[in-house]
C-alpha cells in the first residue's frame, strides 16, 4: 500500500470517478472481514476500515488500483494484481473480504 498522500493525489488524476467497482461505491465506507495481502505485501487485517475513492485498471499487467482513505483526509493506493498467483482470488471474491459498513 502506498501513501499517505493529500486528497486527490491519485484519485483526482487516474481514478474512474463516479464509477463503482463491483459493489464498491466511491464515497462509501468499507471494512475488511477476511484478511488479504495486497501486491506490495501489505496485510489488510480484519477490522481495517476505509472509504473507497475510486479505482483504475492497467490491462497490460492486470493491475487493479483501489484509491482509499483511512481517515477521510489523506488517501492511499491499494495495489492488486488480477492474476491467480497474486490477488486474483481476492478480486474474484471481493465480497468475502470487504463489506460495506
Amino acid at each position: 500500500m502506498n501513501g499517505p498522500q493529500p486528497a486527490g493525489f491519485w484519485s483526482g488524476k487516474t481514478a474512474q470517478h463516479g464509477t463503482a467497482f463491483q459493489f464498491l461505491i466511491p464515497g462509501r465506507r468499507y471494512r475488511v472481514v477476511k484478511e488479504f495481502t495486497d501486491f506490495d505485501y501489505f496485510r489488510h487485517l480484519v477490522g481495517e476500515e476505509w472509504t473507497f475513492l475510486g479505482h483504475s485498471f492497467l490491462p497490460h499487467e492486470d493491475g487493479m488500483s483501489f484509491y482509499i482513505s483511512l481517515d477521510d483526509r489523506e488517501e492511499w493506493l491499494l495495489p492488486l494484481q488480477w492474476r491467480n498467483e497474486q490477488q486474483g482470488g481476492v478480486l474474484d471474491a471481493l465480497g468475502e473480504h470487504v463489506r460495506a459498513i
